[in-house]
This record gives structure tokens, C-alpha cells and sequence, in this order.
């Protein structure tokens, strides 16, 4: 099986190898006021799809959310994170790591009625530059294609984001991801968005982008 393949069973096996640290209804900072507005993001032929606003759930990243990270952002209500912990060469390393940096929390999307996971991945304090760890990130997945590099920011930070689409063993056509990086003194911090086909990617895009709207340092 390609490596790419594998990577869509990541989520049952993480989850069956009980890799996660905390408990997946940890406290954090939680509201249910929606988050305004619409958002127009790109897909993955360069159009864009208008993002319905979202209920917040918790604020991750603080202490004592579930997954205490070097930034904070707010969750889309229902979404359940999950803090993983990888054992660098261990079995299950390969999967837990993409380019320069590792995964340290997985948030489930099935709560709130989709199938796909928000991905929160950590580098080096020596790995500095957004850019490079993004195009290492999607370089080591050998099924991405026409990816798309665009300046942005997340919350008030500046951020590099990349949309792009990997074929799948599992499925008749591509299916979209995406992603965004962020500096931060503890390293750099990628967020990816996945998704079982583009249609649910779709769905989940304003739990993404409230993520990244509202992010802050930790």
C-alpha cells in the first residue's frame, strides 16, 4: 500500500493504539455564540467556496484543553480534540510525522457530523520558516499534487497557507487539502485539514478557517 494511502488510516490506527495523552472532553474556554460572517476560501480548482458561519466550541491550546500547544485557537462547537504522542522510531512513527515536523493533536470531526480530522503538527525551534516546513509537509506525502502556495495570515500572524489535492486508492478522483504554518518561539506549528473526499473537506472548511482566524500564540 502507497504511503500516501496508508496515511488515510492514521485516525483508526492512532486511535486503536490509544496514542493520545489526554481525554477528548478536556476542559478549555468554551462559548456557543457563532462566529459571524462568511469567508471565501479557495478550493482545490482555484475557485472558492463561501464558508457558512460556525458555533465555537473550546479554545485549544491552553492549559488545561486537551491539547496544550504553542498557539491557541477556538474550535467549531462538538469537534473533539485529542493530544497524540508519538514515540520517535517506534512503528507507528512514519505516520505520525510528514516533513519536518510532528503530529501532536488530532481533532475529530465526527461529533459534529462529518468525516475528517483538524491535524495540529509541531517542528523544531530550529525550523523557522513557515515556507519551508509547509513545502517539506506536502513533499512527503508522494500522492499531492497541484499544490498552491499563498501569504496569509492566522489571526494576527503572519502564516503561508497551501491548498492542494492527493489521489487516493480509495476514492474515483483527488480529493482537496489543505493546510497553513505559523512561526512560533517553540517552533513551527502546522494546521491541516483533510477530509474523506473534497465534499466533506468542503464541509469542514469553517471549523478550519475559525481555527485560523482566531489564532494566537500560546
Amino acid at each position: 500500500m502507497m504511503r500516501g494511502a496508508v496515511r488515510t488510516l492514521v485516525p483508526a490506527v492512532l486511535a486503536a493504539m490509544a496514542l493520545a495523552g489526554c481525554s477528548s472532553s478536556g476542559s478549555g474556554t468554551a462559548g456557543t455564540e457563532p462566529v459571524s460572517g462568511t469567508t471565501d476560501t479557495a478550493d482545490g480548482d482555484g475557485g472558492t467556496d463561501t464558508a457558512e458561519p460556525v458555533a465555537k466550541g473550546i479554545t485549544l491550546g491552553v492549559v488545561g484543553s486537551p491539547c496544550v500547544l504553542p498557539v491557541t485557537f477556538d474550535l467549531a462547537a462538538d469537534w473533539k480534540p485529542k493530544a497524540v504522542e508519538i514515540e520517535p522510531g517506534s512503528d507507528l512513527a512514519a505516520l505520525g510525522e510528514q516533513g519536518t515536523v510532528t503530529m501532536v493533536c488530532e481533532i475529530d470531526a465526527k461529533p459534529a457530523g462529518n468525516i475528517g480530522y483538524l491535524r495540529v503538527w509541531q517542528g523544531k525551534a530550529s525550523d523557522g520558516d513557515p515556507q519551508k516546513v509547509l513545502e517539506a509537509f506536502v513533499a512527503d506525502d508522494p500522492d499531492a499534487a497541484e499544490e498552491s502556495y499563498t501569504q496569509t495570515e492566522a489571526g494576527d500572524l503572519a502564516a503561508v497557507e497551501v491548498s492542494y489535492t492527493v489521489d487516493s486508492e480509495l476514492l474515483d478522483e483527488p480529493k482537496t487539502e489543505r493546510a497553513f504554518a505559523v512561526a512560533t518561539p517553540d517552533g513551527p506549528v502546522v494546521v491541516h485539514l483533510g477530509g474523506l473526499d473534497s465534499e466533506e473537506h468542503r464541509q469542514m472548511l469553517p471549523a478550519y478557517e475559525l481555527a485560523k482566524k482566531t489564532l494566537k500564540l500560546g
